[in-house]
């Protein structure tokens, strides 16, 4: 049932190594990139939906991985989690292992193809380099518990 070895016992993260997840995942994001696709708008070409996918995806990872911190929907943990952010939880902080190669390569894979389809012009590009350093930095076995400038030390 579990991708990699025995469950960490934290219900916060396991669900990131079960059956099936990683593809849920993908298709969810081809999903709204199709419906960022779908919006009748003319400013939205195929380039600035491209960005658009790129940008929101690492804005949500972002947001979702790296300043969520402790067990926001589990009170059974009594606190032992409560000052670790959901990416410093998976796999109990062990780094390199297949679910956080999954998670790490998810955005580098989006952005090479962003930057194809977006015929690699340079405002674009920097976009969704910016973009992509964002998330790809925390995700740093040197930004393991660390927390600069004080940004969600709390």
């Amino acid at each position: 049932m579990f991708a990699e070895g025995a469950p960490s016992h934290n219900p916060n993260v396991d669900w990131l190594n079960t059956r099936g997840m990683w593809t849920l995942y993908v298709l969810m994001l081809l999903m709204f990139h199709l419906f960022l696709l779908s919006i009748p708008v003319d400013a939205l070409t195929v380039p600035v939906v491209w960005t658009l996918t790129n940008v929101l995806h690492n804005l949500f990872s972002l947001v979702l991985f790296h300043f969520t911190k402790g067990t926001p929907w589990l009170d059974t943990d009594q606190g032992r989690f409560r000052a670790l952010t959901f990416w410093e939880q998976i796999d109990d902080g062990i780094q390199y292992t297949t679910t956080k190669k999954f998670f790490t390569i998810l955005p580098i894979v989006v952005y090479l193809m962003t930057g194809f389809y977006t015929s690699y012009n340079n405002t674009h590009f920097i976009i969704n380099t910016i973009s992509l350093m964002t998330v790809l930095v925390p995700k740093l076995p040197f930004f393991h518990r660390l927390r600069l400038f004080g940004i969600n030390r709390y």
